[in-house]
């Protein structure tokens, strides 16, 4: 399981829905990415990396240091308030922040309360691993919504399994930095995807697998709660569920 014990009780942009591959714009213009693949290493700061953020109890916005325990990143949509996660990191009833960009106990884009979430049926009834994806929106800061600060990527379903390379990027709970790999994913099943990238331990669910063209393709999540082991991680193949679920996620008022 990707993720730590629960120490607290506690639009605009259209998703693709069974669109073609894009293989011409993968994480190097070639879809074996920019190589190597399959190492994992402290996430660069970039403005790609911005975009993906800790998820921490409310509690702890005041003492970030130690407290994150699942990761999130920002979509497009409409109202620019929207991050992606896997939903058994939202299925806690207590109140939420993330931060993105977060590093050694700082928030470099400020700390964002989590306002709503948006879990699907299949999770929300029976736990069931291949709707282990949820989003929620995000409270405004000063007027502006997260994507305003930090730019977002498209949420995209239907996308062919392993079509190009991805770059997953997540938070160790025993770091506090993200770290951040590259791979091609492959079919686990007809409903899960899974990829080769060592060292994504606990609280690295709810990452997002990028690929070149800046589209989110999965999230780190689905069996085994994202993986039973450091090496390997698993994603829900993001179908008709997924699309739906973000479709009320960002047109939310």
């Amino acid at each position: 399981m990707k993720r730590i014990p629960r120490i607290t009780r506690p639009v605009f942009v259209a998703v693709a829905l069974l669109v073609p591959a894009v293989t011409s714009a993968s994480l190097a213009a070639a879809d074996d990415g920019p190589g190597p693949l399959g190492v994992t290493a402290v996430a660069a700061v970039t403005t790609q990396s911005a975009r993906v953020g800790a998820l921490f109890a409310a509690g702890r916005a005041g003492r970030l240091a130690g407290g994150h325990f699942c990761t999130a990143s920002v979509v497009r949509s409409p109202h620019h308030n929207v991050i992606v996660t896997a939903a058994h990191c939202l299925d806690d009833t207590g109140n939420l922040v993330f931060v993105p960009g977060y590093r050694d106990g700082r928030a470099p884009h400020g700390v964002w309360t989590v306002r709503r979430r948006f879990l699907p049926d299949g999770w929300a009834k029976g736990q069931d691993e291949d709707s282990d994806v949820a989003f929620a929106v995000l409270d405004d800061r000063g007027g502006r919504g997260v994507e305003d600060v930090v730019g977002g990527n498209r949420f995209t379903a239907g996308t062919a399994t392993g079509a190009t390379a991805v770059t997953v990027t997540g938070y160790p709970n025993s770091r506090e930095v993200p770290v951040s790999c590259t791979n091609k994913p492959v079919a686990h099943s007809r409903t899960q995807q899974r990829i080769a990238c060592p060292d994504f331990t606990g609280g690295t669910s709810g990452s997002p697998w990028v690929n070149g063209d800046g589209r989110v393709v999965g999230v780190l999540g689905g069996h085994e709660q994202g993986g039973a082991t450091a090496d390997i991680s698993y994603s829900v193949a993001l179908g008709k569920e997924s699309a739906e679920l973000y479709e009320d996620a960002a047109t939310d008022p």
